[in-house]
């Protein structure tokens, strides 16, 4: 499969002009088709987050699960919610809170020692998701591990093999977005059996426009 830098240019540029303007920042989403995957067999149980070259315009959610002065640091390090043990085990007896959670933030980060008490509690409904927390050291560099998050995106086969992910807005310059869908494929490469040879078609599109295929 080639990379030719110009041919991805090229169907960036065409993805921007074909999409009609819209109220609000539209993503840029990228969907890779794959061939010769057995769905059943590890090969087909792809699951990998992704740290991209350049932020997706629309930062992803974050929940920490931390306590004392782990705690204190991810909120001043801009976490969207920091949950310390009294609160996570408060959601023990509330499946609805539970899948609420799951449901509202991107990437999980938990305290090492909490890891167990997460599991247990929230594991149901992280699991399925593929968004069970990372585990840090309570002397973890948080900042950094929530920087790294806004910047990543989860990349999984769900039951079809076809990976889909978000790469960018059509706000960013195009130099951006091709770092990222390299970033991603880079990647992947490595992830899948016969490398590029699993892949039978890369397209890209913005939230609302149709797909443009890449010529590859």
């Amino acid at each position: 499969m080639s990379l030719d830098t110009k041919t991805f240019m090229e169907s960036i540029k065409q993805v921007k002009e074909k999409s009609k303007k819209r109220d609000f920042s539209q993503s840029i989403e990228l969907i890779i088709n794959l061939r010769d995957i057995d769905m059943k067999k590890p090969e087909g149980k792809i699951q990998e987050q992704i740290e991209l070259p350049h932020a997706i315009g629309k930062p992803a959610k974050i929940c920490v699960f931390a306590s004392g002065e782990l705690a204190l640091k991810a909120k001043k390090a801009g976490a969207d919610l920091v949950m310390e043990k009294r609160e996570l085990e408060a959601l023990a007896g509330d499946k609805k809170k539970r899948k609420a959670l799951a449901h509202t933030y991107d990437f999980f980060i938990a305290e090492a020692p909490l890891m167990r008490s997460v599991g247990k509690i929230l594991g149901s409904a992280l699991g399925p998701k593929g968004r069970m927390p990372t585990p840090v050291a309570p002397t973890a560099n948080i900042a950094e591990h929530i920087k790294k998050c806004r910047k990543t995106v989860l990349v999984r086969l769900r039951g079809q093999p076809v990976l889909q992910c978000r790469i960018g807005t059509e706000e960013m310059p195009d130099k951006q977005v091709l770092e990222n869908i390299q970033a991603v494929l880079g990647r992947l490469e490595g992830r899948l059996k016969r490398g590029f040879k699993n892949v039978k078609s890369v397209q890209i599109k913005t939230t609302m426009g149709h797909p443009v295929r890449i010529k590859v």
